[in-house]
């Protein structure tokens, strides 16, 4: 039968024959993104929730520098912005709803933690710029793959985002949904590599990807910001992408529209097969050693003494040693 290749308008070839079209996405892109906006409210619900229970005006006290801000929301104000500049609530206020800490999760029993500092988020800046970029990305990957794929990868992300967090830092608190997302991230990563030879502009495609990475592992070492979460997560998701999100050849998919067809047999080519199973034993054997490590309280930084680095790199303008958002 005669074919012709045609391009979709993000890139991605589909196969059109004569008696009939069919693009890759045509069954993908029939999802309607419903998690993904459930997750947005979720993290903004829980949010208020947290500065109602901070209620800045009734534990501050005139001795303290500063004054609560935006004081006419009464309860709902935000903290002193020497204490909290990104216009939110206490480090206390968010020690008591989850915020993860490795004293509570391995010694106070608290594992809990690991998956409820996902969904705080330390101020108003930190909470639009996450969502922002959570709507940006999640949005297109659900329409693309479903809820559930995605919604594995950015939970099973965020999981192991504060696992490599816990690991490495052990003198602060860190919350946020920033390894979720840099999951998302590493996952449209390996979903542009399993799928390499779908693509058409591969080398413009990678390079844009690489580099809004790049960039936004590089703002990681910057003090205030939890990049081990941010690793921990890319890291996974990358690894989850191989395992979920790799779209089946053209060849089977015509041949599932014509029956009397003798088309390619195997959904996916040989590579998609042995990057799933290399991608599923990296994943489980790294997720289980690190837990092994985090509850058996050794230190990351014992085993890599330059990790540090990844994280924050000290200069003449600021420090290492103050808490992760």
């Amino acid at each position: 039968m005669a074919g012709d290749d045609i391009e979709r308008g993000d890139g991605v070839k589909g196969y059109q024959t004569s008696s009939s079209s069919y693009l890759i996405e045509y069954k993908e892109t029939q999802w309607t993104s419903w998690l993904v906006p459930m997750f947005v409210v979720a993290n903004v619900s829980v949010f208020i929730i947290v500065m109602y229970m901070n209620n800045c005006p009734d534990h501050f006290h005139p001795r303290f520098e500063g004054k609560c801000v935006a004081r006419f929301l009464g309860r709902f104000s935000f903290e002193p912005l020497r204490d909290n500049p990104l216009f939110g609530p206490s480090s206390a206020t968010l020690t008591k709803m989850g915020a993860l800490q490795w004293e509570k999760v391995v010694h106070g029993h608290q594992g809990w933690r690991l998956v409820t500092c996902i969904w705080l988020h330390a101020g108003i800046i930190h909470l639009l710029a996450n969502m922002l970029c959570l709507v940006f990305i999640g949005v297109r990957l659900e329409q693309q793959f479903g809820f559930v794929r995605i919604g594995i990868i950015y939970l099973v992300s965020g999981f192991a985002g504060s696992v490599l967090s816990s690991l490495f830092i052990r003198n602060s608190i860190s919350v946020g949904a920033s390894g979720a997302l840099f999951g998302l991230l590493g996952a449209m990563l390996s979903e542009l590599i399993t799928n390499w030879t779908l693509y058409t502009n591969k080398a413009a495609a990678l390079l844009t990807l690489l580099v809004i990475i790049a960039i936004n592992l590089a703002i990681g070492i910057l003090p205030h910001v939890d990049n081990f979460a941010h690793i921990g997560g890319f890291l996974s998701g990358f690894l989850l992408g191989f395992i979920l999100l790799a779209r089946p050849q053209f060849g089977w998919l015509e041949s599932q529209n014509v029956p009397a067809s003798v088309g390619v047999k195997s959904k996916y080519k040989g590579y998609q097969y042995v990057l799933w199973l290399v991608a599923l034993a990296l994943l489980i054997v790294g997720l289980v050693v690190a837990l092994v490590m985090l509850f058996r309280g050794e230190n990351g930084n014992d085993r890599c003494h330059w990790c540090h680095y990844l994280s924050c790199v000290p200069t003449s303008r600021w420090k290492c040693d103050e808490n992760q958002l």
